[in-house]
């Protein structure tokens, strides 16, 4: 008698650690369940660790000379962004994008109190702000952590009485018209399914999505932030774009305190540019390449906020908008930042 071929998984079973499964073998090799519980926590773990090398290594490096300041600014972004590719793609929930920014956010703190403020340039009220600043963000970040608004499985009880309510009104519409029996029932059926996820097995009310890395429906759901490791949705919406606006505040702030400190005869935007004499010393060479480091940083969440604010003030999510470009219902105005998908939408 012929061994049963091994089934795959279906798409709620929890994540095989055998990866793609060949359905010629007869057996499987390990125990998935047991093993991922073990395995899972040990990946996140480990993907903390590299920020902390990666920052302070590369940034010291950069500030020996002008020209391994350029190449190790132009190929850090590059490497970032390339395993945020490689991530994104394989659904992965990885914490490597939360350590980069908390530990970057660190790191210039700590430069800026051991090599700025004794210098005597700054302040007690301008250290005082920009450590309030630092720490509002980082509250509106937990606050943001808190969750994204689930949605719960009281809804499915609901759902399925509003589907088979449903199924019975077509029921009784096309009792009363034969001929349009087979149309209108499969209509009716359509429409039902489409509340259902497939994956959670729960109703999604309107605007809600599922997040594949979070594994979870999400109340209208905007995006899944790689930078929170969580995704973004009706409960923490408000504290997402609070927490992009108070770092964006706080970073041009100390941008400026350290601009002003390393060079005090050049006017800000032309400090950035050039400023003669900041190899000369190590440190203020050092500042010099952390404050480019800023700028990168802070123009990326610049264009992220601007993206926000537009959706917003569009009455539609980010999730919405590449639903309606990938369907080909949406139109893209001014470079792309707008997304016009022509939907009139509930109240945010």
């Amino acid at each position: 008698m012929k061994r049963e071929r091994f089934k795959p998984p279906e798409p709620d079973d929890p994540l095989c650690c055998c990866g793609d499964i060949d359905q010629q073998r007869e057996y499987c090799c390990c125990d998935c369940e047991e093993l991922d519980d073990e395995v899972l926590p040990l990946r996140l773990e480990i993907s903390v660790l590299p920020p902390m090398v990666l920052i302070p290594g590369l940034l010291r490096v950069a500030a020996i000379n002008c020209v391994l300041g350029v190449v190790v600014l132009t190929v850090l972004p590059g490497l970032v962004l390339w395993y945020y590719y490689v991530t994104h793609r394989r659904k992965r929930r990885t914490l490597f994008f939360l350590s980069l920014a908390l530990f970057s956010l660190a790191y210039m703190y700590y430069l800026f109190l051991t090599e700025i403020v004794p210098r005597g340039d700054v302040s007690n009220l301008q250290l005082v702000t920009a450590t309030t600043g630092m720490m509002l963000t980082l509250i509106f970040l937990v606050r943001t952590k808190q969750g994204p608004g689930f949605v719960k499985s009281q809804s499915l009880a609901q759902g399925v009485n509003s589907i088979s309510t449903t199924n019975q009104r077509t029921t009784n519409i096309t009792g009363a018209s034969a001929p349009c029996n087979g149309i209108s029932q499969s209509n009716g059926e359509k429409e039902g399914k489409k509340k259902l996820c497939p994956v959670c097995r729960l109703v999604r009310p309107p605007r809600a999505g599922h997040c594949r890395i979070c594994g979870a429906c999400v109340l209208r759901m905007d995006h899944h932030c790689v930078w929170i490791n969580s995704c973004v949705g009706q409960a923490n919406h408000r504290q997402f774009i609070l927490t992009l606006l108070l770092f964006l505040l706080t970073s041009f702030y100390g941008i400026s305190l350290v601009l002003k400190s390393i060079c005090p005869r050049q006017s800000l935007f032309t400090a950035i540019l050039y400023c003669p004499g900041v190899y000369n010393q190590y440190s203020t060479a050092l500042c010099f390449t952390c404050v480019w480091y800023s700028v990168i940083i802070t123009g990326g969440l610049l264009h992220l906020f601007i993206l926000q604010i537009i959706n917003v003030s569009y009455n539609v999510t980010e999730r919405e908008a590449q639903i309606a470009l990938r369907n080909k219902t949406a139109r893209r105005r001014f470079c792309g930042l707008v997304v016009e998908t022509g939907m009139i939408l509930g109240g945010i």
